[in-house]
C-alpha cells in the first residue's frame, strides 16, 4: 500500500468518495489507474510539511518511499 495526495476527487472501489487534496491509502494496482487518469500526479521528494521529516508521496517516476 501506499498513501498519495489526490489532485481531483475520486470515488473508491467501496463507492467512498475523497476529496482533492486529501490523503488516501492505495494498492499499486489502484494508484496505476489514478495516475492513468490524472487524479494523482507527480510531486517533488523533500521534507514534509513540518520542514523534518521526508514526503510519503508515492507517484510517478517515485520509488514508493
Amino acid at each position: 500500500m501506499v498513501y498519495v495526495k489526490l489532485e481531483s476527487d475520486w470515488t473508491d472501489g467501496n463507492g467512498v468518495s475523497h476529496s482533492a487534496g486529501e490523503s488516501v491509502d492505495v494498492d499499486a494496482a489502484t494508484l496505476a489507474s489514478l495516475q492513468a487518469e490524472g487524479i494523482v500526479i507527480e510531486q517533488s521528494h523533500g521534507t514534509g510539511g513540518d520542514g523534518k521529516s521526508p514526503d510519503k508521496w508515492a507517484g510517478p517516476g517515485s520509488s514508493g518511499v
